[in-house]
């Protein structure tokens, strides 16, 4: 049986141009069609030239959050080792306040190295990582459900720490969690409502299906629960490409789609997605 769809856009906040990423944001807001919308975590551009500007993710995310009505609203993902956790829970929640519950919580282990070294960040083993990932979803959730934390981890700990006020949704945002690794995919099944993966295929992607499937049930969990995300690139002269490929996606499993918008896309672009891609798409697959 499908599971239901959910449309959504990502842009990303290179050249550091609001006015345009408010634009496409503001016209996905007034298309039903699309639910949610993403930007990322970089602190600096990954490409050939480092200095392209870049705004922070999370005072980022603020902004758009009083800027938007209806989206959910994230960041796909924010990596583990940049912040401390808790700290995260704290600003987390606050956007939670601010675009008044609509917040997607996105957390990933990190990656670059690049970045790392030129913020002087540690950046640990994979494996140590994904334990930092798996210690940080239980203490912000602790924090975003007990009046006071105490917490003895191998990574963190808290000392009767206190986050007030709560996010506005009970008992907490939904958790995002982007990765494919094995172990990290444990964590997956344990902590995330929505799990990103961006391997190449549609085959991969069943197989990571299957992986996450089978770790769900060691623990009692309905994979159902967890939505299963997928980036898709927009190729607006051949729009008939990314219904293609989309549809591949939800045949593999996936139906949490995530549409990749350059900052040049106007208002008609987003609504031509919509109208040409999304809208057909959710109508095929609810009658099937």
């Amino acid at each position: 049986m499908q599971r239901a769809l959910h449309f959504g856009i990502k842009t990303s906040q290179l050249t550091a141009n609001p006015e345009a990423l408010l634009t496409i944001w503001r016209a996905a807001d007034a298309l039903p069609i699309f639910e949610h919308a993403w930007i990322f975590d970089h602190i600096m551009s990954l490409g050939d030239d480092p200095g392209v500007p870049c705004l922070e993710s999370w005072t980022l995310l603020a902004a758009l959050a009083v800027q938007t009505r209806r989206l959910r609203i994230g960041v796909m993902v924010s990596d583990n080792t940049y912040r401390h956790p808790g700290i995260l829970a704290k600003v987390a929640a606050t956007v939670d306040i601010m675009a008044l519950g609509r917040l997607n919580f996105g957390l990933g282990t990190g990656w670059s190295e690049t970045e790392h070294v030129a913020y002087g960040i540690p950046l640990p083993s994979a494996g140590e990582r994904v334990r930092r990932l798996a210690e940080a979803c239980e203490l912000i959730r602790r924090l975003w459900t007990e009046p006071s934390v105490t917490f003895a981890g191998s990574y963190y700990q808290l000392n009767k720490a206190i986050c007030e006020p709560k996010p506005v949704q009970k008992p907490f945002p939904p958790f995002a969690i982007g990765g494919e690794g094995e172990h990290t995919l444990r964590v997956i099944a344990r902590y995330a409502d929505i799990w990103d993966c961006s391997v190449s295929t549609p085959e991969e992607y069943r197989q990571k299906c299957a992986i996450l499937e089978r770790h769900c049930a060691a623990i009692g969990r309905d994979p159902a629960s967890i939505a299963h995300s997928r980036h898709i690139g927009v190729d607006f002269t051949d729009l008939a490409a990314t219904d293609r490929q989309t549809r591949s996606f939800i045949e593999a499993g996936a139906n949490y789609i995530i549409y990749s918008l350059q900052l040049s896309s106007s208002p008609d672009s987003v609504r031509r997605l919509a109208e040409e891609v999304a809208e057909p798409i959710r109508a095929a697959y609810a009658q099937s």
